[in-house]
């Protein structure tokens, strides 16, 4: 594969390179993402200095202790989704969920992973329906991944698991509904990249629900799709904050990290 890779500076593809046959010899489990998977399912060349290796919870113990015996620094950089390797100036980001707690590494993305070669390695990439479902749910003010999700499906639309799809959206399904709305009117011309039984499914959810009366439960779910926005919605108006368990996958301390993490990161999910 050499879209992606093809004006990478040598001494960073060797760095790349190294990281992923460390983990390959210590037999630890990992899947490439980022814009490797990108131009795999869209053909869209996005040259990045990160490189995204996403692995399960269960394995970032392993993998970091291979890679710091192999002479790298490694850090948790939050504990609920992301660590880092580095060596002088390069990293790798090492990803087992996204940061608003969902879309968790599970032994799935494994077995649906798509067989490639990134930079001379055989690897597995994550696959499209697991990547769709981890940039559905970014609508930052300063990125929104809509754009990719609309290339994905006008390029691999056809190929789509669409039913491990919906069920991954599981609860968020008005998210993936809005991606489709927006798909239809991006690209009138391939509006049958969706399938009609996916349209009809979630527009009877759709109706269904809105014949119900509303939530007794002062909810935001705006902060599954944006760190920043809907703070002011929850520390100062009194909805709940969808990430915090039992309803999310976040606990108060990993979401206050994540909170201060705006101060270094910026917004972006």
């Amino acid at each position: 594969m050499t879209s992606a890779a093809v004006i990478i500076d040598p001494d960073s593809r060797d760095f790349y390179v190294r990281s992923m046959r460390i983990l390959k010899d210590a037999n630890v489990p990992f899947l490439v993402g980022g814009a490797y998977a990108l131009a795999r399912y869209t053909g869209i060349e996005r040259h990045t200095k990160d490189f995204d290796l996403f692995l399960k919870k269960e394995d970032f113990d392993r993998a970091t202790k291979v890679l710091s015996e192999a002479g790298y620094k490694t850090e948790l950089t939050y504990p609920h989704w992301i660590g880092k390797a580095y060596q002088g100036d390069d990293f790798v980001d090492l990803i087992f969920s996204a940061g608003n707690g969902v879309a968790k590494v599970d032994d799935l993305w494994f077995e649906f992973a798509v067989p490639e070669t990134v930079l001379g390695t055989e690897v597995g990439l994550i696959p499209a329906e697991e990547m769709i479902w981890s940039k559905g749910l970014i609508m930052e003010r300063e990125r929104f991944d809509g754009a990719d999700v609309a290339h994905m499906i006008k390029n691999v639309g056809l190929e789509l698991d669409w039913k491990r799809l919906i069920a991954r959206y599981g609860e968020h399904w008005r998210a993936l509904y809005a991606h489709l709305i927006l798909y239809g009117f991006v690209y009138p011309s391939r509006r049958s990249n969706v399938p009609r039984w996916v349209m009809e499914e979630l527009s009877a959810r759709l109706a269904e629900e809105v014949a119900q009366p509303d939530s007794e439960e002062k909810l935001c779910y705006g902060t599954i799709i944006s760190r920043q926005q809907y703070l002011l919605d929850i520390d100062q108006w009194g909805f709940i904050d969808a990430r915090l368990a039992p309803l999310g996958n976040m606990n108060k301390k990993e979401i206050a990290q994540w909170t201060k993490g705006i101060e270094i990161d910026g917004a972006g999910t």
